[in-house]
């Protein structure tokens, strides 16, 4: 049985004008032989998260890997729920108080039968994004490689917050080709149709 893709809680991003953003990251589950959240949201999330994850039948201990696709705190703003996750974030990974690193220019890290952790660089070195195979395709969970649906408003502030920008648009490109669906740091999940 392939995986699943569950929106937990859809973010958003908003500019407020004296360089401020309210800002939340989109929160997935990735349900099969392993249950995965990638990002956990802006610590105000912590309720909704918990309250998503119960209706889903499911406890933070049920939880086998926190991925964050990269370090930012709207993304990873709720890691504490999960004490018995392995977590990545960047190169690290983690579980309690032992860490090693992974190099992901080398090879991606399966995270099981039809989940990848891939290298997306850009908006900072070290994002990673989450590529899943489900029943209705592929599936990328990117973080903010891609902000919103491209073409929509807020996607336009990826190059303002791109530490390395030209690395950002091949990335955004190249999963704008191969997956079937995208899931973007901060909207809901939208189906690929030649936007490259």
């Amino acid at each position: 049985m392939k995986s699943e893709v569950v929106i937990l809680k859809e973010g958003y991003i908003e500019v407020l004008g004296d360089g401020r953003l309210r800002a939340d990251a989109t929160i997935s589950l990735i349900k099969g032989p392993r249950n995965i959240v990638v990002d956990t949201g802006n610590p105000a999330s912590g309720q909704a998260l918990s309250a998503a994850l119960g209706d889903m039948r499911l406890a933070p201990g049920d939880i086998d890997f926190v991925v964050c696709t990269h370090g930012h705190t709207d993304h990873t703003g709720n890691n504490g729920l999960f004490p018995h996750a392995t977590f990545i974030v960047g190169r690290d990974i983690s579980k309690g108080d032992i860490f090693r690193t992974h190099d992901f220019e080398s090879r991606p890290l399966k995270l099981c039968e039809y989940v990848e952790v891939i290298p997306t660089a850009g908006h900072t070195k070290y994002d990673v994004s989450v590529k899943v195979e489900t029943a209705e395709g592929l599936v990328y969970i990117v973080g903010d490689l891609i902000f919103t649906r491209p073409g929509r408003a807020g996607d336009e502030l990826w190059c303002s917050f791109a530490e390395f920008p030209e690395t950002q648009a091949a990335n955004r490109r190249a999963a704008l080709a191969r997956a079937d669906y995208i899931v973007p740091g901060h909207a809901g999940i939208f189906k690929v149709s030649g936007q490259c």
